[in-house]
């Protein structure tokens, strides 16, 4: 799909928010919206939806570690089905099991202070959600066009 996806990664807190570049290779941070009410939080994404002319939203379902849908993915999905009735374009999940580990780990294997993580780890996890779901649809695209591991 061309065009920009914006990726979230939904807590009870804050919600962090990635953009992908417009041909959907590359995913970076972009924000962070605190979620002290769904509305304003689902407004301020159909903001950002408009703003960067976003085609998709690709939002994180945080999966137990054994695969199943607990109570926070219950949460988010409640969250989920509310925005999608407002901002207009298809809302997709993908799998965040460990995102926010991965995220903070990168950003202390780059050096970055513990008080600077501490406002950029949501976003940073909603741009490896992101970034997973994008590589993912590359693979598959190219295992379609026989040009993929499976084509060999």
């Amino acid at each position: 799909m061309e065009g920009r996806t914006l990726g979230l990664d939904v807590g009870d807190r804050w919600i962090g928010v990635a953009l992908s570049d417009p041909l959907g290779i590359l995913a970076s941070p972009l924000t962070r919206i605190e979620r002290t009410d769904d509305d304003a939080a689902i407004e301020a994404i159909a903001g950002l939806v408009r703003k960067h002319e976003a085609k998709l939203l690709v939002a994180g379902l945080p999966y137990s570690l054994d695969g199943s849908v607990g109570p926070q993915a219950v949460r988010v999905q409640e969250f989920l089905r509310r925005l999608a009735d407002s901002v207009g374009v298809p809302v997709e999940t993908a799998d965040e099991r460990l995102s926010t580990v991965s995220a903070v780990q990168g950003m202390i294997e780059a050096g970055v202070s513990r008080e600077k993580r501490k406002g950029m780890v949501d976003a940073a996890a909603a741009a490896l959600i992101l970034q997973w779901h994008l590589d993912r649809l590359r693979r598959e695209a190219a295992e379609r066009d026989g040009r993929g591991p499976s084509a060999g």
